[in-house]
């Protein structure tokens, strides 16, 4: 499954953003789904958020609960993570993948197979 990011970009803090997810081909189908993962310099990836390929089940890191939200769009195959309320810490490169993980497993990056190129958000203070 070949997954395209977008929608990154500058914002300053208390500002929006709303990051795409492209999921061409074989999606949305009954196991696993879609994560939002991402990477600061010098920091590991880390889980952000991720939502089941039925949509009945969405997964959320502390640090990004009540500010983003993740949702997707069966017509255009398509993931979001709309980030409201930025703060600098969420400077990354943001990544999704997707993968066939259950419960738990939503927030390992290793249950995931296939990864997008990483889109740039900046949030400046």
């Amino acid at each position: 499954v070949q997954l395209q990011a977008s929608g990154g970009g500058l914002v300053q803090a208390g500002g929006s953003l709303r990051l795409s997810c492209g999921v061409p081909g074989v999606a949305f189908i009954s196991r696993g789904g879609v994560g939002w993962f991402r990477q600061a310099p010098g920091r590991e990836r880390e889980f952000v958020a991720a939502i089941t390929w039925s949509g009945s089940s969405t997964y959320y890191a502390d640090s990004v609960k009540g500010r983003f939200t993740i949702s997707r769009d069966d017509a255009k195959n398509t993931v979001y993570l709309r980030m409201n309320s930025l703060k600098p810490e969420d400077t990354a490169v943001y990544y999704c993948a997707a993968g066939r993980p259950i419960g738990s497993e939503f927030y390992t990056a290793g249950k995931y197979d296939s990864w997008g190129q990483g889109t740039q958000v900046t949030v400046s203070s």
